[in-house]
């Protein structure tokens, strides 16, 4: 099979890169194209990844997003309109959704936030198949025109697929310079470009402000922009640590003795890493994190004092490793499917 995979997002890297691995292992050919945004080249390279450099985010106005959507997709098209793909996979990735819809190549989408709406009223609709955490209920996808034989759902988080022979480098603080015997707290800030985020957080530079003012801890800001990255390494802040580069965030995670996130991939690898997690997302949040609040391995904070600063257990309870293999055969089955033109037996 000749396989196309479309990356948009840094952490959209992580994930595909064990199922990329998978398909070429099996003899699979996969062409690689991604977006420029935030540490999204410098990941590919960490993981000796090619994938040919295709438009950049566009920001967070809706004009220049449309722009945007229009550039990109036009330019998939033409690289893609004489390569015989049999099927194209992207994590909601609304440039290839319309790149793959124009040139007919079976498609299928993987997401695991469901209120991004203006996204998957486009993608959800053209996509053969969406792939999403069983978590998410059917009818909270129903308003995109999702059907239950359109829908594939999966068991636990994604983090806990592409974490499956994860093995974390127990160097990373060294190679930071930050000292094991202190609290490490990991903190990655909202995404304020996205449509589905555009709540500013000013909670969150306080948390940095209160926590850092603690003399036994350290913190380690993951920024997702340069803009980011300028902003929290001016704070003045001693014990804040600003990495100008992609790192190993796995290895950091797993080391680290608490994480805050904005966002939400974050702080999912956390609780599959068994690293205490917290919540300062801003938006609706969706039933992924639902879940995992209901569940305790994930907590919400508003302020310093929500979080717990210590020291995490030695033997910390980590989350099943799920194998990604489970995401290769759906795409290929997808591109099978059409072959045969076979309807999708729904998993619910």
């Amino acid at each position: 099979m000749r396989v196309w995979i479309d990356i948009t997002n840094s952490p959209h890297v992580l994930f595909f890169a064990p199922i990329i691995r998978r398909l070429e292992a099996q003899g699979h050919t996969v062409t690689l194209t991604a977006r420029k945004y935030a540490q999204t080249e410098q990941l590919l390279s960490r993981y000796g990844l090619a994938a040919v450099i295709t438009g950049q985010h566009m920001g967070r106005s809706v004009p220049a997003k449309a722009i945007g959507l229009f550039n990109r997709s036009t330019h998939l098209v033409a690289q893609a309109r004489t390569a015989g793909f049999h099927v194209a996979v992207g994590h909601n990735s609304n440039d290839l959704a319309i790149a793959a819809w124009t040139l007919g190549i079976p498609q299928l989408t993987m997401f695991d936030y469901e209120y991004a709406k203006v996204s998957h009223h486009l993608n959800v609709r053209l996509v053969d198949e969406i792939v999403v955490p069983e978590a998410i209920p059917l009818d909270r996808l129903a308003p995109y025109g999702a059907k239950s034989g359109k829908v594939f759902r999966y068991p636990g988080l994604k983090e806990e697929y592409y974490l499956y022979d994860f093995q974390p480098d127990d160097t990373i603080l060294e190679q930071l310079g930050l000292d094991a015997r202190r609290v490490i707290g990991v903190l990655r800030p909202a995404p304020h470009v996205t449509l589905y985020h555009r709540h500013e957080n000013p909670l969150f530079d306080g948390v940095v402000r209160d926590l850092a003012a603690r003399h036994n801890v350290t913190l380690v800001i993951i920024p997702r922009t340069d803009e980011q990255r300028r902003h929290y390494g001016s704070l003045g802040l001693d014990n804040v640590v600003v990495p100008e580069r992609a790192i190993d965030g796995l290895s950091l995670i797993a080391a680290a003795d608490f994480v805050i996130g904005a966002g939400g991939t974050m702080n999912r690898e956390a609780v599959a890493l068994g690293t205490p997690a917290y919540t300062m997302f801003a938006g609706r949040l969706g039933a992924v994190d639902e879940r995992l609040i209901a569940e305790g391995r994930l907590h919400r904070a508003t302020r310093a004092d929500d979080v717990q600063v210590k020291k995490k257990g030695r033997h910390a309870l980590q989350a099943e490793r799920r194998d990604p293999q489970l995401f290769v055969d759906e795409i290929l089955d997808v591109a099978r499917r059409r072959l045969l033109r076979r309807p999708l037996e729904p998993v619910l």
